[in-house]
């Protein structure tokens, strides 16, 4: 493999890679609070749900395994 190959397997992509990520970065812009106060919400009402499910998951579970395990 000669040094043009390497330069067009390793250099090259690395230089895409950094001038797409630049442009990433240019376009991306801070979100405002309406914005910001949205995605929160949203975020917390997943938490909120996950902890739910994995709550009665772990509700149902106990008598399930207490039945098993015979205790």
């Amino acid at each position: 493999m000669g040094e043009e190959g390497f330069y067009e397997v390793a250099v090259e992509p690395l230089k895409q890679f950094a001038k797409d990520s630049m442009h990433l970065v240019k376009r991306c812009t801070k979100p405002d609070r309406k914005e910001f106060t949205a995605i929160a919400k949203a975020t917390g009402v997943g938490f909120a749900i996950m902890g739910f499910i994995g709550f009665f998951v772990k509700l149902v579970h106990i008598p399930i395994n207490n039945i098993l395990v015979g205790n």
